[in-house]
């Protein structure tokens, strides 16, 4: 498969205009140090079979610091426009859902990562940046580290600012039986209250 980064108004932001519309474009999401999945396909895999997510539906989930999941949710978006700050209220609200905070730790130990199935290619793009930031975000006022962020869409899954991904699944797959040796016990699916955060962010 071939990655790239597609054209879009974000890239010919300055940094603070984009910090401004709440984006973070890929240099930036580079810079930030966030730590590499062991095993991305086993991840994307998993939360693929737990939530079947479609065009416009996003996936939330926490692992521990051997990379089993936690906790996870799925929401569908629902903001009329790409805008991080939004995006992080409704990744906090289902956070907040799932998982207790970590904000007693010195450090955090347990890792977040959002998978976002999508129409188009898997370059990236403004609404990409505006997950990442949310993501971020969100993670900070929750007391984990920020992880990966990937795209899920019908040519496949990769992992943004990494270089890796692969064909399926892919937006289009149906969910392929999926299990480990340390299979964690499934995990409750939660949505819906995410249409509604965004709606109250959006009348602000």
């Amino acid at each position: 498969m071939t990655f790239g980064f597609a054209p879009s108004s974000a890239a010919s932001l300055s940094t603070s205009t984009a910090s401004a519309h709440r984006v973070l474009e890929p240099a930036e999401w580079a810079a930030a140090g966030i730590p590499l999945l062991r095993n991305p396909r086993e991840v994307v895999s998993g939360l693929h079979v737990r939530h079947h997510p479609r065009p416009g539906t996003a996936v939330v989930a926490v692992l521990d610091q051997n990379e089993r999941l936690r906790a996870s949710a799925s929401f569908a978006r629902r903001a009329a426009s790409a805008d991080g700050w939004m995006f992080r209220n409704v990744v906090l609200a289902q956070l907040r859902r799932v998982i207790p905070h970590d904000l007693r730790r010195r450090t955090p130990v347990r890792t977040a990562v959002l998978l976002y199935c999508r129409d188009g290619d898997a370059r990236w793009t403004e609404e990409d940046g505006a997950w990442m930031w949310g993501l971020r975000d969100a993670c900070t006022l929750h007391g984990l580290r920020c992880g990966a962020y990937i795209t899920l869409t019908r040519d496949g899954w990769q992992v943004l600012g990494e270089g890796r991904g692969g064909r399926r699944p892919n937006a289009d797959s149906s969910p392929e039986p999926f299990a480990t040796a340390e299979s964690p016990p499934p995990l409750p699916r939660t949505g819906g209250a995410a249409s509604e955060v965004l709606r109250r962010a959006a009348a602000r």
